[in-house]
């Protein structure tokens, strides 16, 4: 039942009055209104008290968070339903190039460095000077060999040649003393012949013989010395073939220390820029010790490890959106290139292995190498090592395409 108040005996009080800061009772508008109309004697139905327009403001405010709360909700799910699904991403991503690790071939002291860090430099530019002079002795050493052995060949020739002349001279000996001993051979038989009839004395035919076996020994000499001077003249081309063949040892030992001296300046392979130099003046370095790198700056590109359940739709030639998180409001269109045939554990130097039975399952991460365009590249600002987002989508690419 509504509570009254009375106005001719000020019974009947209104529920919660409103009070000032000093705690007299302040009337409403409302109930003012109503003891003016009220005659002495009636009862008036007191109001309940309230804020108006405070329970409206906040319908208003639920609705409108209502309806921008599905607008944004909207909007997000048509963006997913027709972009966002085809799209696979990953932060786990970085700038690589084919770095090349600059070390020296020979060993040595320091003379200069002519490229320092962070400097450009083009194929072929010195990068690392080393001392000289002793692989400048080593080369004047071995030209002064190759010089000694030529001039040993050419007395070799000669001697080749004085050889062929005495086997020469030995031959035609031997033809003289043979036709000699043909000679007294037959001055012997016709001598014989006479002395067996009594024609001539037993003297002569004795001298006739002494004159054939005088000639047979002249044919044996001169054979000899035909034997004597073949050996002689093969001795000498044998000494000259073995002479050569030093000097072809000694023309690869210039050719050494020609090569030696030319790897004391060590110089660029290709084009890029220098860094992690590591080499001072005055140190002495060995082969194989790694003083400096170059990093092609204008052949780089992205190795992007994906989730092994994202690489399924991730094929070579597709389009990649690239944000270099040094550059954050710049998007950088890229290719894929290639997927890895395996993942990054397969490759890592100690490989897990599941088969002892404490086995954790790990979502793997495949490497998925980005070509990037060759004018970005150019430009020298993304430098390997640095974080990017790959977005690869995979609605593009030709073997999306042909699979359509």
């Amino acid at each position: 039942m509504a509570r009254t108040l009375d106005i001719e005996s000020g019974a009947g009080l209104q529920p919660d009055p409103e009070k000032d800061s000093a705690g007299t009772v302040v009337a409403t508008p409302a109930s003012s209104q109503a003891l003016a109309e009220a005659g002495p004697g009636q009862a008036v139905e007191a109001m309940p008290a309230t804020a108006p327009g405070r329970g409206g403001r906040r319908r208003l405010v639920l609705l409108a968070t209502l309806v921008v709360a599905l607008g944004a909700g909207g909007y997000y799910g048509y963006d997913w339903w027709t972009n966002g699904r085809f799209i696979v991403s990953t932060d786990d991503a970085y700038v690589a190039a084919k770095t090349a690790a600059v070390t020296p071939q020979i060993s040595g002291y320091v003379k200069s460095v002519p490229a320092a860090d962070n400097t450009h430099v083009r194929v072929g530019d010195p990068l690392i000077v080393l001392d000289d002079s002793g692989y400048r002795i080593a080369l004047a050493q071995a030209e002064a060999q190759i010089a000694t052995e030529e001039a040993s060949i050419a007395r070799i020739g000669e001697q080749i040649n004085a050889g062929k002349a005495a086997v020469r001279q030995a031959e035609a000996q031997l033809g003289s003393a043979r036709a000699a001993a043909d000679n007294a051979r037959a001055d012997h038989d016709r001598v014989s012949a006479l002395e067996a009839k009594a024609v001539v004395a037993t003297k002569l035919l004795d001298a006739a013989r002494a004159t054939m076996i005088q000639a047979d020994s002249a044919v044996t000499g001169a054979e000899a010395a035909v034997t004597v001077a073949k050996a002689n003249a093969a001795v000498a081309m044998s000494q000259k073939a073995e002479a050569e063949r030093v000097l072809d040892q000694y023309r690869l030992a210039r050719d050494q220390a020609q090569l030696d001296l030319d790897h004391t300046v060590i110089r660029a392979p290709f084009a890029g820029v220098v860094g992690n130099g590591a080499a001072e003046p005055g140190e002495f370095v060995q082969p194989g010790q790694r003083l400096l790198a170059v990093i092609p700056l204008d052949d780089i590109y992205i190795d992007a490890n994906f989730k092994e359940t994202q690489v399924e739709e991730i094929k070579p030639g597709q389009s990649v959106a690239i944000t270099v998180d040094a550059y954050p409001g710049r998007t950088i269109e890229g290719i894929v290139e290639s997927v890895a045939p395996a993942s990054g554990s397969v490759f890592s130097l100690l490989p897990p292995e599941n088969a002892t039975g404490n086995f954790t399952k790990v979502v793997q991460r495949v490497p998925v190498r980005i070509r990037l365009p060759k004018s970005v590249a150019e430009e020298g600002l993304i430098r390997p090592g640095m974080s990017i987002v790959a977005e690869v989508d995979t609605r593009t690419g030709p073997s999306r395409t042909a699979s359509r």
